[in-house]
């Protein structure tokens, strides 16, 4: 019985160690043997930098293991990953060749694309061609535009082609203010003009960063404005209406090749909307002749919209200045009207319109001394015994007039121009059509730009337009050009303003509400001096703070203006410097 008790409880011992080996194996295989290709990590399936053990280099275990893994498992574990390595690559080659495809589609695109607008340039060519012979024989600019849009749809196949581009060109030109005005709401929905020269480019919107006279700094705006003269030149050196009249009647006077020596200004402002407009003014045959061009591009290639023959030499301006005391700065006025008016235009008229009886024998001997020193004798003196409006003094001047409709420059005594101001003047107006509203520069006060009163140069060599010498006065609509018959169907001034301010804005807003082309921009040729300026008490609200802003802007800078904020913490960091300069010193 011992015995077989015995024996039994051997077996089932025995049996138990079985089950447990089983157990155990079991395990051991299903731990130690290789994941699937499908799941193998992407850091066991791409190949490692460096010779591959498979390829016969180096592995990374001791010396004489099969593979440099250890000589465990090598064979199951490189076979597994040349799987992986495999699937991979597939993918990545599937990958490559969808991209393949998509870039070949995008090229095609392109392809197309650059097709289809050589296409549109190639038509809006033809349109500028048409016109310019439109022009060249003679036709209205309107009729030249609808005639070329027709003979466009006449052509065999192209009716359907080109429909949408004449409706386009016809929208364009008809609602871009090119040879009539728009009426505006404000002041403040007017776009103003850009002028340039061959270097410069004069511009109102700057920021903190930009400056008011600048070089062209982007590519494409230098190559969009050396575009626009390049078209003139061409343009103007191409067959012109009188060179052909001429030789039909056997005339052979060559025509002057012009070049870009005789560019003077050019214009140029963008509606985004409607496009871009460019007027570029060249000196003609003789000093008072200019050849001006208008150019318009409605989004696309650029188009000839006019070109005439200017001339100036039978344009007098008659120059209005309202005055009241301030005999100084008349004085001042009368050395640039001079040498300016007299000497150098020869046109001008001047009209003085003096308030009051006090200072008035100063004015008319400095009137009777210039006219004796340089025999002038164009001029008019009037003097109203009231208190002074500027709107008032203009108004009178301007109806003073008995000569016919001439050209009106309303001036204020602190102004300085030049004779190319007065050439822009004439180029800008045009009875029943347009006025010109130049944007003047105004001068910052010289003692702070110069440090002080000892180191202020000459009037002349303070006129150089620079961020830290002044500023584009674009909110100031003082002085503008225009006929008398303009500005006498306008209604004249608000003659119920008095004192300083408010009536140059009333008939700014007369003209933008009327069909007259409002010209706006910067000019030059036309600077305002500095003075102090003095905000009398007797000033409605509204005038009293526009006297102020202004004269808050008069003054300096930004940057000149914070670093007299800052004046006390400049000058002690100065002084901590110079205290810390000896122990320097000392310690070396």
């Amino acid at each position: 019985m011992p015995r077989r008790s015995l024996l039994g409880w051997m077996s089932r011992l025995g049996g138990a160690l079985v089950l447990l080996c089983c157990s155990l194996s079991l395990l051991y295989v299903m731990t130690c043997s290789p994941p699937h290709a499908d799941l193998l990590p992407l850091s066991n399936a791409l190949p490692r930098a460096g010779p591959h053990p498979a390829l016969g280099g180096t592995g990374h275990g001791p010396p004489g293991a099969p593979g440099g893994l250890g000589g465990v498992g090598v064979g199951p574990i490189r076979s597994g990953a040349a799987q992986g390595v495999q699937s991979y690559q597939a993918l990545l080659q599937e990958r490559e060749e969808q991209h393949r495809l998509h870039i070949s589609s995008l090229k095609k695109q392109i392809a197309q694309l650059k097709e289809a607008l050589q296409e549109r340039s190639q038509h809006l060519k033809g349109v500028q061609e048409t016109l310019e012979k439109a022009a060249a024989g003679g036709r209205d600019q309107g009729q030249g535009a609808d005639r070329e849009m027709a003979g466009l749809g006449e052509a065999p196949g192209a009716k359907s082609q080109q429909a949408d581009l004449q409706e386009f060109l016809k929208s364009q030109l008809s609602r871009a203010e090119v040879s009539a005005g728009a009426r505006l709401p404000s002041e403040y929905s007017v776009v103003p003009f850009e002028s340039f020269t061959l270097q410069r480019v004069y511009q109102l919107e700057m920021g903190l960063t930009r400056h008011p006279e600048e070089k062209p700094v982007r590519r494409d705006r230098r190559e969009e404005l050396g575009e626009a003269l390049e078209t003139a030149l061409h343009s103007l050196n191409g067959p012109q209406p009188e060179q052909q009249q001429a030789r039909e009647t056997g005339g052979t006077r060559p025509g002057k090749v012009y070049t870009s020596t005789d560019f003077i200004e050019g214009m140029a402002r963008t509606e985004k909307d409607k496009g871009t407009l460019y007027e570029l003014t060249f000196q003609g045959e003789s000093s008072r002749e200019f050849r001006r061009l208008v150019l318009f591009r409605p989004f696309g290639p650029l188009m000839k919209v006019k070109s005439e023959r200017v001339d100036t030499a039978q344009v007098p301006v008659n120059v209005i200045v309202p005055l009241s005391r301030r005999i100084d700065k008349f004085r001042q006025f009368m050395l640039n009207f001079r040498e300016v008016c007299v000497r150098q235009d020869g046109r001008v008229h001047l009209t003085v319109v003096y308030f009051g009886k006090d200072q008035m024998s100063e004015v008319r001997s400095t009137l009777e001394n210039t006219s004796r020193e340089v025999k002038f004798s164009n001029y008019t003196l009037l003097q109203l015994d009231e208190d002074f409006s500027r709107g008032r003094g203009l108004d009178v001047g301007a109806r003073a007039w008995n000569g016919g409709n001439v050209l009106l420059f309303f001036c204020d005594v602190d102004i300085y121009f030049t004779a190319d101001f007065l050439n822009t003047c004439r180029l800008n107006t045009q009875p029943g059509k347009k006025v010109f509203y130049p944007v003047l520069f105004s001068q910052y006060n010289p003692t702070l730009i110069y440090g002080s009163q000892e180191h202020i140069p000459s009037v002349e060599k303070q006129l150089v337009i620079k961020k830290d010498t002044g500023f584009w006065r674009d909110f100031g609509f003082g002085m503008t050009c225009q006929y008398r018959s303009d500005f006498i169907n306008i209604g004249g001034f608000d003659l119920d303003i008095k004192g300083w301010g408010g009536e140059d804005v009333h008939l700014y807003r007369k003209y933008l509400h009327s069909n007259l082309l409002v010209v706006r921009s910067p000019s030059r040729g036309l600077f305002h001096l500095w003075h102090e300026k003095q905000c009398a008490d007797g000033l409605t609200p509204e005038q009293y703070r526009m006297c102020m802003q202004s004269k808050a802007m008069n003054e300096a800078s930004h940057g000149q203006l914070g670093m007299l904020f800052f004046r006390r913490e400049i000058e002690a960091h100065l002084r901590k410097q110079k205290q810390q300069q000896p122990s320097n010193m000392k310690k070396t």
